[in-house]
């Protein structure tokens, strides 16, 4: 019986000011991830991250909101994506981690950009880049949703909504705030006929508008409502809504009936009439101390005390408190970097800072999203009276193009087109175990396309550049994976401390704090003074203190980098594939090709890291995957061209490859993967393309034969077999371009599927 649970997901976050919420009552943290939204549970002592993905968008997901629409019925999960749509996603009762999808709000003709809602209440309010808002109310019976379009709200004049923010007023009257891609707030609010009408103009910022948050002052009814800003003109503002009481006369009613709102206060006063009163909309506060756009805001009561959070393209999270004495708004407690280190802002083109800031249910702790897709959380301790980094959760932010296991199987490397390698490890604690991001060891400035393992403690990938890169472990990194993770490092050798980018560079050079020099390994090594000479001084290294759990964002960004050891050449092209002989000494790699010319395989020797030459030529089109038979008798090569090829080591000695079979159009469309069985199968392997389809052949010495063909729901991008043999059954790994993964288990005599399973996301 072949059994199959979620062990890691590793998750990067979206860029956009919405895309994340944190549940008051479970703890959860939802946040979108390209096209998926993410469930995590910060707080969780486990430190287990992400637990749950929630698949169904068919583009990237742009905000997420919980919902409690009554006090009896299932909360929601709402997510609103590029694709145009709101998906309604309910909670299972018993596991507030496992969510299902029960509905679809359709009707914008644009990204969805925000969404709002009111516990209590069954309405939702949804901004699109269509310039359109709408307003939904949601029903629940029998067990079944159901949404109805209350009304559609077209801005005027037109901007694109970016924030929205609903609140109830007395007598059970909606106001509602929009802001976006002009610097004004526009006030709505229900009049008699209960649709929400423009009432008011909030006028002050001079720049798109990306984050509103709206809360009473207090807990007593009918208190003051409190309206934060939050705009890329740097600033945040705050206003004060107040219902008007008292007589006509005391109010400044005109003789025609009207109220004379300018009256009330010294500052210019915007009226607001609903069907059960009136109400005064005021200038409170100018919040100033960030130095780049601010993308969010948000309220939290603790103590009865209000706070607000905000966070900034400056990579800082600021906590504003009002001075008791004075009233004034003042930054008490500032989070994250220090912007004047950066060198550079949004407005240079800079996408750095923080995109997203959570308060957590208790108001103890928050969490942000940064430009490289990580959340970082900290925690107040009262008895230090500090905020303390904890452990968050990290991965890409844009498609995973490969990956690769140690060859013993203690980490992982992954690449993608975010432009970083990145090495995830189980740390054990206490008995407990979980998985994490160890280390960076590439932050590139191409995307990267493949990677695999040379080695022990080296690595080698491809990007889209003409050459590849090969990479070493440093001694940072091998005594923290043996101290959190048990890994122990195979390497003999002196290793440098760390590796630094330079500026302006591509390449990782190791340095070593003191001036004892290394062995020549192949690349520049920099000693701590000669290196910091070099360094201005926002880039200069720190030797990090012991840690005794994984490392912060902050520590992968600066101390987790591999020092690089060597570059091979030869190709024309962006790199498109790599492998390595499971010996460790020799490297296949090829380039994207349009031309027999340049869809050549090259072969380089790990010995003296130079190319045996005659390059491999069988294709025409770019090869799109290398893979060594286990004893490393065969190279196995997939292309666009159709054709897979396979070959053997030349019988002189000469340890050269030659073309031993190649079987052209072999799928009716693109060969996209291919894998090895293990050796007591025989020449055995698999083969996956375009054309939806995955098929086994064997290669004997009078050619090749086609064992089976299997048909898969799409497009096959990746396979893989399971080493070794499994009472007697082939396991076999089955990805497509849809995301559906399945493992399918194949008797090992007769290759007929035993069963077949897919991986679900929960």
């Amino acid at each position: 019986m072949v059994g199959f649970r979620t062990e890691y997901i590793a998750a990067g976050g979206n860029r956009h000011p919405a895309a994340a919420d944190w549940d008051a009552i479970t703890g959860v943290l939802a946040y979108g991830s390209d096209i998926n939204v993410a469930l995590w549970k910060p707080l969780d002592a486990g430190h287990e991250g992400v637990s749950a993905l929630l698949c169904g968008h068919a583009d990237t997901v742009n905000v997420v909101k919980f919902f409690y629409p009554a006090p009896d019925w299932p909360h929601l999960l709402l997510s609103g994506s590029t694709d145009h749509t709101v998906r309604l996603w309910q909670a299972d009762q018993s596991l507030h981690l496992l969510y299902h999808p029960v509905g679809v709000l359709e009707g914008h003709a644009a990204s969805i950009n925000c969404l709002d809602v009111i516990t209590g209440h069954q309405v939702v309010a949804s901004g699109a880049a269509d310039a359109t808002i709408k307003v939904w109310h949601l029903n629940f019976r029998e067990r079944q949703w159901s949404a109805s379009l209350l009304q559609t709200i077209q801005t005027s004049p037109r901007f694109l909504p970016l924030a929205l923010c609903c609140s109830v007023l007395t007598g059970n009257d909606l106001l509602l705030a929009a802001a976006g891609t002009k610097g004004s707030i526009y006030i709505y609010a229900s009049r008699s006929s209960g649709d929400l009408t423009h009432q008011a103009t909030l006028v002050g910022h001079e720049g798109w508008i990306r984050s509103l948050a709206i809360i009473p002052e207090t807990v007593q009814p009918n208190s003051d409502l409190l309206l934060a800003s939050a705009s890329q003109d740097k600033y945040i503002r705050l206003w004060r809504c107040r219902r008007v009481h008292g007589s006509a006369s005391e109010q400044g009613q005109q003789p025609n009936g009207s109220i004379d709102f300018d009256s009330l206060l010294s500052n210019k006063t915007h009226g607001v009439r609903t069907r059960s009163g009136s109400y005064c909309l005021t200038f409170e506060a100018l919040l100033l101390g960030h130095d780049d756009w601010i993308y969010t805001a948000s309220w939290q009561r603790i103590a009865g005390k209000l706070r607000l959070l905000s966070a900034s393209a400056d990579s800082s999270l600021s906590m504003w408190d009002s001075d008791a004495t004075s009233g004034l708004w003042i930054c008490t407690t500032r989070l994250g970097e220090i912007s004047a280190q950066k060198g550079s802002t949004t407005a240079t083109g800079s996408t750095g800072g923080f995109w997203i800031g959570l308060w957590s249910p208790d108001g103890q702790s928050v969490a942000c999203l940064g430009r490289t897709g990580s959340w970082r959380l900290w925690t107040y301790d009262s008895q230090q009276d500090r905020w303390l980094q904890s452990i968050g959760t990290s991965g890409h932010t844009k498609a995973i193009t490969d990956i690769a296991w140690a060859r013993d199987g203690s980490y992982l490397l992954s690449t993608s087109s975010d432009q970083t390698t990145r090495l995830h490890a189980k740390w054990i604690s206490s008995g407990a175990s979980s998985w994490h991001e160890f280390a960076r060891p590439q932050i590139h400035g191409y995307d990267l396309n493949c990677i695999d393992v040379v080695g022990e403690s080296q690595f080698v990938s491809g990007a889209d550049e003409k050459l590849l890169r090969v990479f070493y472990e440093p001694q940072s990194t091998a005594e923290l994976l043996s101290r959190l993770c048990g890994v122990k490092s195979a390497c003999e050798r002196a290793l440098p401390e760390a590796a630094v980018i330079p500026v302006l560079g591509l390449s990782n050079k190791a340095f070593r704090p003191s001036a004892e020099p290394l062995p020549d390994l192949g690349e520049q090594v920099l000693t701590d003074d000669a290196l910091q000479s070099t360094m201005p001084d926002h880039t200069r290294i720190d030797k990090p203190h012991e840690p005794h759990e994984p490392p912060t964002e902050d520590a992968l960004a600066r101390h987790t980098l591999w020092p690089e050891n060597e570059k091979l050449y030869g190709h024309g092209y962006e790199i498109s594939a790599v492998a390595v002989s499971h010996d460790g000494l020799v490297i296949a790699t090829a380039c994207k090709a349009s031309s027999l010319d340049h869809a050549v395989i090259r072969i380089f020797t790990t010995i003296d890291w130079r190319e045996l030459k005659p390059p491999l030529v069988a294709h025409s089109l770019t090869v799109t995957d290398l893979r060594f038979s286990d004893n490393d008798s065969y190279l196995l090569s997939t292309g666009r061209d159709r054709q897979w090829s396979t070959f053997g080591k030349d019988s002189d000695g000469s340890g050269l490859f030659v073309l031993k079979a190649k079987y052209p159009r072999a799928h009716s469309r693109m060969i996209l993967s291919a894998c090895w069985a293990p050796v007591e199968m025989g020449e055995v392997f698999v083969t996956g393309g375009r054309d939806k389809a995955y098929k086994i052949w064997n290669l004997q010495k009078t050619g090749s034969e086609l064992l089976d063909t299997f048909h898969a729901s799409g497009p096959v991008t990746a396979v893989d077999i399971l080493r070794p043999l499994i009472q007697a059954t082939l396991v076999l790994a089955v990805a497509t371009e849809n995301g559906e993964v399945s493992v399918v288990v194949l008797e090992k005599e007769t290759l007929k599927i035993k069963s077949s399973h897919r991986l679900e996301d929960q």
